[in-house]
């Protein structure tokens, strides 16, 4: 008789209450998996804060982290759980610094990608300190904007180092809105980053080493920014994004995150790749929802039931390496990024491992999308994200959409 193996998957979430009741619904549809001779089981818990003790055990195999981003006891957990635990955690909670854009910039110039041109400039209000407001008065050189603009060039986009969630980003065309928004900035520290035209901007969200690029549309309202459009970019430039958002997770140790790059023609320019709490609302992807919640549940159950051990640190060096030999085209060290990032996810046991204990997901994430219960819960998501009045136009819209992921997949 085969032997049985229980794994806990733990979900440190915010205030999202859909992709939630999707992950756990599934998980319970898909039931127990086989993996070489033993059966699994797998279940999923809402992590709850509270005070923990650092030699504390951690009952968790793999956490999905949506919080700790934000906020730092939750971090704080997340370490200990690495450290103390060896707990796998989706993403790297050792470099949320990465994490705030800056670090992200950094690693990926320094690899060769076309990131534009990006500096960062001194707080506009120094730190309410006393040992601070004497540094900077004493050390920090004075500096005119003005003359660091025109190095960048309008227009640009100035944007928080430790930017989420759109915060505090403005366009900036010529010297007046410069300053007026250096001076609303206040003690939030500022990048400075050319703007540029484009054909395309392309996001694309990766969980594990599975990625689906998709069309943006920042300009537009967030039920319509996505749009549903398959073979919108360049083979080559589709091919550098997707070494792109892979190279950037294996490199940071991140396994959860999107990515947003500007496309003209075959060029691609990254322009932000370090989101540590990804977008995968029903409202938001509706179309590429499925997709998102199939590959997040496959990647987990990976991870905890083949023991994947957790990596918290990085291995810089190995890819500096191939950035610094001049004796390689761009193409060779896209391909050698490559295959760094597949060799980190066990590209070829993952697959494998897709193909047989999990051959069964992708029926049952359809025939779940196209159930009522499914329905149910997009009406609960609209109704509890948009005004009354509205409700039955959005009801409408993303049944249509999920309507077309669904006979996309018949």
């Amino acid at each position: 008789m085969s032997d049985s193996t229980s794994h806990l998957i733990g979900l440190l979430l915010g205030t999202e209450t859909d992709w939630p009741q999707a992950f756990e619904t599934l998980t319970r549809r898909l039931g127990a998996v086989q993996h070489e001779g033993r059966r699994h089981e797998l279940t999923t818990e809402r992590i709850t804060i509270e005070p923990f003790d650092l030699r504390a055990p951690v009952r968790y195999d793999v956490v999905i982290d949506r919080l700790a981003w934000w906020y730092y006891h939750p971090r704080e957990w997340l370490k200990k759980a690495a450290l103390v635990n060896d707990t796998y955690l989706l993403n790297n909670p050792f470099t949320f610094q990465a994490m705030e854009k800056h670090s992200a910039y950094c690693a990926m110039m320094r690899l060769g990608f076309d990131i534009p041109s990006t500096v960062l400039v001194p707080y506009k209000n120094p730190v309410d300190h006393e040992k601070w407001a004497y540094t900077a008065g004493t050390y920090n050189l004075p500096f005119d904007l003005d003359e660091v603009a025109d190095r960048v060039g309008y227009p640009m986009f100035m944007k928080p180092f430790d930017g989420g969630a759109w915060r505090g980003v403005s366009r900036v065309d010529d010297p007046q809105a410069l300053h007026q928004a250096y001076d609303a900035s206040g003690q939030m520290l500022m990048h400075l980053q050319a703007a540029a035209d484009y054909d395309s901007f392309a996001r694309s969200l990766t969980i594990g080493p599975r990625t689906q690029v998709m069309r943006f549309r920042p300009e537009l309202p967030m039920h319509d920014r996505y749009e549903v459009r398959h073979d919108f970019l360049p083979a080559d430039a589709g091919q550098e994004i997707l070494t792109l958002s892979r190279t950037i997770n294996a490199f940071f140790r991140w396994e959860f995150n999107s990515c947003e790059s500007l496309v003209t023609g075959s060029r691609v320019q990254p322009i932000d790749y370090a989101n540590a709490c990804p977008d995968i609302a029903i409202t938001s992807l509706h179309y590429y929802f499925p997709w998102a919640i199939t590959q997040l549940l496959s990647w987990s159950a990976f991870c905890a039931v083949t023991g994947r051990k957790p990596r918290v640190d990085t291995g810089s060096r190995e890819w500096f390496d191939i950035a610094d030999d001049e004796s390689l085209s761009w193409n060779d060290k896209l391909g050698r990024y490559a295959g760094l990032a597949d060799r980190y996810f066990e590209v070829g046991r993952y697959e494998e491992f897709c193909a047989t204990a999990l051959a069964d997901l992708p029926g049952i994430v359809l025939d779940w999308v196209d159930s009522p219960a499914f329905d149910d819960l997009l009406v609960e998501t609209v109704r509890g994200t948009y005004p009354a009045a509205e409700h039955d136009r959005f009801l409408a819209h993303f049944r249509g959409l999920i309507g077309s992921w669904v006979a996309d997949q018949r």
